[in-house]
């Protein structure tokens, strides 16, 4: 059976999402309360309430002057690397524009909490940041436009002991490379 590629583009697009979407990382581990960050941190110290339906905001990243999604971090639940439903919004609007600008690269770096031992977090790392070059590839962005850093625990956003402060550091940033 013929079918036209666009059909079969779309088709595969489709349940390649469905499928990522259905995929989660298996632990032995319990998983605890799946908690929203109560602050949202990015990279350029922009804030937005993505998460709740909205899109991000953009700001300017380069003396080009061309605008990219201010919120730049996208947060997992504990020992988790699949994309919570909460930070589809915000990684759509990377996807769009990425799409409308493919001469730009990003570097996915990944993060996990203090938990666990400093070689497993930085696994777990790594699979945060495959799993969103994983989403922006199922969308058509090329996988030579995205490399992949894994901190582990090492670079946390907040120092506390907290749940509170576990979930700013299990993360994924987006760092447009060429940013000033």
């Amino acid at each position: 059976m013929y079918l036209k590629p666009s059909f079969s583009k779309n088709l595969l697009l489709a349940s390649l999402a469905l499928h990522l979407g259905a995929c989660s990382s298996v632990s032995d581990k319990p998983s605890d309360a799946t908690q929203t960050p109560t602050a949202m941190e990015s990279t350029n110290n922009a804030t937005s309430g993505v998460g709740d339906g909205q899109t991000a905001p953009s700001l300017p990243i380069n003396a080009a002057g061309l605008d990219a999604p201010a919120q730049k971090v996208l947060y997992f639940d504990f020992d988790r690397s699949d994309i919570r439903a909460d930070q589809r919004a915000v990684i759509d609007a990377h996807m769009r524009y990425l799409q409308a600008h493919p001469e730009m690269k990003v570097r996915l770096e990944g993060h996990a909490d203090e938990r666990g031992s400093r070689e497993y977090n930085l696994a777990l790392g790594e699979r945060r940041a495959q799993a969103v070059q994983r989403y922006l590839s199922i969308a058509g962005i090329a996988a030579s436009r995205m490399t992949l850093l894994s901190y582990g625990e090492e670079h946390p956003l907040e120092a506390g002991h907290s749940e509170s402060s576990w979930g700013l550091n299990r993360r994924v940033e987006i760092v447009y490379l060429g940013e000033g």
